[in-house]
């Protein structure tokens, strides 16, 4: 069994750096809500929670890794986001601790996404930076 990963075993790269990952054939793997990634999200990204919002507050996806394993194989090459980079990190950690071989956390998220110009014009980026009380 693989040793268990923390988040300090994340390779963490910058949007302009998993952009050209994406560009080479990484997937994007986005964390975020449905609520959120439908609101706005990277073209031809998948959406698997990393953790859902309820009465009780914020809870872990219990399927989580079942859910990816259903649509990534160990061996894909994923660049993982949510909105600020919080939940990507986590989940990168889950990921990396499951076996998968190749996954990078993109900094600042789909937030960072959006201020670098990347959404073109089909983002709400005022809407995504007063959603995020964690944005810097």
């Amino acid at each position: 069994m693989d040793a268990i990963k923390s988040v300090e075993d994340v390779v963490t790269v910058d949007v302009h750096a998993a952009k050209q990952l994406l560009n080479s054939g990484h997937q994007y793997l986005d964390v975020r809500t449905n609520e959120e990634f439908n609101k706005s999200h990277v073209e031809n990204a998948l959406n698997i929670p990393y953790m859902f919002i309820t009465q009780e507050g914020k809870v872990k996806n219990p399927e989580f890794l079942v859910q990816v394993s259903a649509l990534c194989d160990k061996e894909d090459s994923l660049v993982v986001a949510c909105n600020s980079g919080g939940r990507s990190l986590k989940a990168s950690a889950d990921l990396l601790t499951a076996g998968y071989k190749d996954v990078k956390n993109m900094a600042g998220g789909y937030s960072a996404w959006v201020d670098n110009g990347f959404a073109g014009n089909s983002a709400p980026a005022e809407e995504l930076k007063t959603a995020c009380k964690f944005r810097r």
